[in-house]
């Protein structure tokens, strides 16, 4: 578009700016004002969204005709069909004679659904039967009736997001949004910041008859970098407070941050993100908790274990000769999480290198514990030399003590019910998947299943 019908548009309209993304709008809406194309205005809440439909109605073919704004958030769901669509007489209480409704008395014209986002699914349908035959009927009436209606929408709201929650209607969404017009938001214009505030600042020493404020070059900074939430009516609100509340004509940077509210740092809890392996959901952030209580119990008693065993190696390999070093029974990709505020774990031997180490055979691995139950039934194939080991029963009495007194502690006897019962509900019944989920044997999940009756 040419400059200067550019810049005729922005006087004929009180419009301040220069930056490329409100450029942009006017040209947009300049070149579909001849046209009847349906027209969606987005932007953040005070950017100026309505100047857009305003410029398009005066400069299209419906010029001389009427044109209505309609802020859709601030009529009463119960009455907006009767305030768009008219009614007959006696189609509800208090319907004392026939309303023609908008569409009817703007027919030829333009109207401007403002928050258009905010629209009950009900209305919804009815407007979209306007956008695509012209046709509506009233509230309690069974004539069709016909309107030929320009319709530019506008709306702050996310609308992908409200389709896809079932808030607005796609089919709908994609009618009105034909000729889509974004609305720069005011931290995104540059020093049109500084613009609006010597206009805004103008018309308030105007208005009170007071001298008009100025800003230093450290305020002006401060100005620019402030991210401005409610854009371009915050930037007025503040000017005019500033204006009557302000003794010095000229605000500096310490007396525009009395005016100027700080940047609130984000409080919104973070979310927890599907890897695409786990497509588990959970209900509740209780069962979330328990989920993890469930694992904690996990690695503390994987952590026990290992020191235990590899301190029972250690005192074997001291008692007998022999040449070679010593081999770990602990795995060397075995991870075991940091715990914290856990009870310590028995103390241990300082471990010798391994060349201090005398060599001894290797020595048979022990089978994972995974409860109280299995440890209770090894150490009862021990005793009765059913199983091949080197464990003492007394030691085996010690850990058992630790774990009934995590247990205790922990209190997750029903927290192991519950756990087991969702695996097995979000693998259908499966066990051997249930078992792999919850880290544990099949031959332990049965024990539980059978033990809690599942």
């Amino acid at each position: 578009m040419d400059t200067s019908e550019l810049q005729k548009i922005k006087q004929r309209y009180n419009i301040v700016g220069n930056s490329d993304g409100l450029n942009h709008a006017l040209d947009v809406a300049l070149q579909v004002a001849p046209t009847d194309l349906s027209v969606l205005i987005i932007g953040e809440s005070g950017v100026g969204k309505e100047i857009i439909p305003r410029v398009i109605h005066d400069n299209s073919p419906r010029r001389r005709e009427k044109y209505f704004a309609i802020n859709c958030g601030s009529i009463p769901e119960g009455t907006i069909d009767s305030e768009l669509f008219g009614h007959e007489k006696g189609s509800f209480t208090g319907a004392i004679g026939e309303s023609e409704g908008y569409f009817g008395i703007a027919n030829k014209g333009t109207i401007f659904l403002d928050e258009v986002g905010e629209l009950p699914i009900q209305t919804q349908a009815r407007l979209l039967r306007v956008l695509e035959t012209g046709e509506y009927i009233r509230v309690g009436g069974t004539e069709i009736r016909k309107t030929d209606v320009r319709i530019v929408a506008a709306t702050n709201v996310n609308m992908r997001k409200a389709v896809s929650e079932g808030r607005f209607r796609e089919d709908l969404y994609y009618r009105l949004n034909t000729i889509p017009i974004q609305m720069p938001a005011l931290r995104e214009r540059g020093d049109d910041i500084l613009l609006l505030f010597r206009l805004f600042a103008m018309q308030m020493a105007e208005k009170y008859r007071l001298p008009k404020i100025s800003l230093s070059d450290e305020a002006k900074q401060i100005m620019l970098k402030y991210k401005w939430p409610g854009n371009v009516r915050q930037l007025k609100n503040i000017t005019e407070q500033m204006s009557v509340l302000s003794r010095e004509r000229e605000i500096d940077a310490q007396a525009l941050t009395q005016f100027i509210p700080r940047d609130e740092e984000s409080t919104q809890l973070a979310t927890i993100q599907k890897d695409g392996k786990d497509d588990h959901s959970y209900a509740s952030e209780r069962e979330l908790l328990y989920k993890i209580l469930y694992e904690l119990r996990g690695n503390v008693s994987d952590l026990r274990r290992e020191m235990n065993s590899l301190r029972k190696q250690l005192d074997e390999a001291r008692q007998l000769g022999g040449t070679g070093g010593y081999v770990s029974p602990v795995q060397p990709n075995t991870q075991v999480a940091p715990v914290s505020s856990v009870s310590p774990v028995s103390s241990v031997s300082p471990v010798p290198s391994v060349s201090s180490v005398p060599s001894v055979s290797p020595v048979s691995s022990v089978p994972p514990i995974t409860d109280l139950d299995e440890l209770q039934h090894i150490r009862q194939e021990i005793a009765t030399g059913g199983m091949r080991g080197t464990y003492k029963p007394e030691a085996e009495d010690a850990e058992i003590e630790e774990i009934k007194e995590e247990n205790e502690n922990l209190n997750l006897s029903d927290l192991s019910k519950q756990m087991i019962e969702k695996a097995l509900e979000r693998n259908n019944g499966n066990r051997k998947k249930a078992a792999e989920e919850l880290g544990i044997s099949d031959r332990t999940l049965y024990r539980k299943i059978n033990k809690y009756k599942l």
